[in-house]
């Protein structure tokens, strides 16, 4: 069984399910469907995309509680909280004393499918999933250096996979979508936010999915 483990800011995951697809999202699933490429735009941020994931796992999480979780002032998580709150992203709701409301999120699973085809769409993804994919591979980095804390069972099954394959597009499309229904599967049957639906023994697990289409060779191939 594993041990609790402390986890620092750098080794934070993203946390929320975001998807290009739109999937039908039941039970206590709170769905997005991201259409606005000003509101993708806001988001395209390292700090706001860590505040995001820290009052995901946390439930509900006060603006004092989220600056301690990443070393930063209280002022400046304020700022981010509330630039995530005016594009929707989160909210805050009634607390157990008057002090301070704590924060949740607005919906627990995004889709941003159709925002490339709207003016201003492209930029705005492309600036989001930049910033994401390096989220991304700063976590991957920072399992490097802790996977020999781990135990063996844990470290069979994370790590890094590569495969280049020759598909067509309605293939590629085929394939991207049973791969996001897979994982999906998880997240429809444990909201980001609700910790009574997650295992005694789970952990935060991210899943980084990259899909690059390659230019062919001048030859050919």
């Amino acid at each position: 069984m594993h041990s609790p483990v402390t986890i620092s800011a750098k080794e934070r995951c993203t946390g929320r399910a975001y998807s290009k697809h739109i999937l039908d999202m039941p039970r206590g699933q709170r769905r997005r469907l991201l259409d606005d490429p000003r509101s993708m735009r806001a988001l395209a941020h390292p700090l706001r995309l860590e505040l995001e994931a820290i009052v995901g796992r946390s439930g509900r999480i006060t603006t004092a509680d989220a600056a301690r979780e990443l070393g930063i002032s209280h002022g400046l998580a304020s700022h981010h909280l509330h630039q995530l709150a005016k594009y929707g992203f989160v909210e805050q709701v009634s607390g157990a004393d008057n002090r301070e409301r704590p924060w949740r999120l607005v919906a627990t699973s995004v889709s941003y499918e159709g925002l490339d085809e709207k003016p201003g769409g492209p930029a705005a993804v492309a600036a989001f999933e930049q910033v994401a994919a390096e989220r991304t591979l700063e976590s991957f980095l920072s399992w490097q250096d802790r996977r020999g804390n781990w135990p063996a069972a844990w470290r069979k099954h994370a790590g890094f996979g590569n495969s280049t394959v020759y598909l067509t597009e309605s293939e590629l499309g085929g394939l991207v979508g049973a791969i996001e229904k897979l994982i999906l599967e998880y997240v429809d049957e444990r909201p980001l936010d609700d910790l009574a639906a997650r295992p005694p023994d789970a952990v935060p697990v991210e899943f980084g999915i990259f899909v690059v289409p390659c230019e062919p060779l001048s030859g050919g191939g």
